[in-house]
């Protein structure tokens, strides 16, 4: 076995399922579908990461009740590695936490950019999965992490905002990004029925003119103690594990776990991805040159 094979067999057995989590406006859900389904699947064994990458207005440390002393910004300006700012959440995920209120961290430059990803080399830790929070809107770092990711998770609710809005971030991706499949989670919806109606009126728009593959993920549906989880900061899966959205988010986190690992990730940030799946040890030569 040459030195090349030898790699991508190594690569192929330590591969990270990379999931982001978007939608295009923001009030969607998207930060309590990413931290309930992380906790889902580490409650089923699985060893999850979560990023927030909103990096100017973060919240999963605020969700959680977390206190975090450094952030990703700490990293960037080379006072810690990014296992330095790692915070243990509920059922032992791991969190990169972001800051918050900061433009600098919203405007990175491109050689930024490449710090935020080289950081990922530094990480000892063995994960099977990255869970990617990203920002609402369709920014220059919603796009580069969704188009990095294996499996695009887009969370809308019925309202023509959200629609509008996941379908903007759709079309973009498609057309100038070469993402074209995409795992739909119709969020606060009131009955099973109105979840499909929901996913029915995005793909109806996105088969006329989009040539992209919707998926409905998930009917998660509104459940008034999940707002009471949010107060208290809590997580509903652990916090009411037989409520209706509970039971909802483990159903997702079972479907999740299968979803298949591809060999290699397509975007720009495919570094990023290839700094996750090899160790630090294997990577460090390659990363200088």
């Amino acid at each position: 076995m040459d030195q090349a094979s030898g790699l991508r067999k190594m690569m192929k057995q330590s591969m990270v399922k990379v999931i982001a989590v978007t939608g295009g406006k923001g009030g969607v859900g998207k930060t309590n579908v990413s931290l309930n389904m992380a906790v889902a699947m580490a409650e089923q064994g699985q060893r999850v990461l979560v990023l927030d990458a909103d990096l100017g207005l973060a919240n999963v440390d605020v969700m959680l009740g977390l206190r975090v002393r450094k952030n990703i910004s700490h990293v960037l300006a080379g006072e810690c590695d990014l296992e330095d700012i790692l915070v243990e959440g509920p059922a032992g995920i791991k969190i990169v936490p972001a800051t918050s209120g900061s433009r600098n961290m919203v405007e990175l430059s491109a050689a930024e950019h490449a710090g935020l990803i080289r950081a990922f080399s530094t990480l000892q830790d063995d994960f099977d999965v990255l869970i990617v929070d990203t920002a609402a809107g369709i920014s220059e770092m919603v796009l580069s992490f969704s188009r990095a990711a294996q499996d695009v998770v887009l969370v809308v609710c019925d309202e023509p905002t959200s629609i509008t809005d996941a379908y903007a971030l759709v079309k973009v991706l498609s057309r100038e990004h070469n993402v074209f499949r995409f795992k739909v989670i119709a969020n606060m919806v009131r009955t099973m029925r109105e979840g499909q109606v929901l996913f029915n009126k995005l793909t109806k728009v996105t088969d006329r003119f989009l040539d992209v593959a919707l998926e409905l993920a998930a009917i998660v549906p509104y459940d008034e103690n999940l707002r009471k989880c949010v107060r208290r900061q809590q997580l509903i899966v652990q916090a009411a594990p037989k409520s209706p959205s509970s039971l909802a988010f483990k159903a997702l986190a079972h479907r999740a776990a299968r979803w298949p690992v591809q060999a290699q990730a397509s975007g720009h940030l495919e570094f990023f991805i290839e700094q996750l799946v090899q160790k630090p040890s294997m990577y460090k030569g390659v990363a200088n040159e």
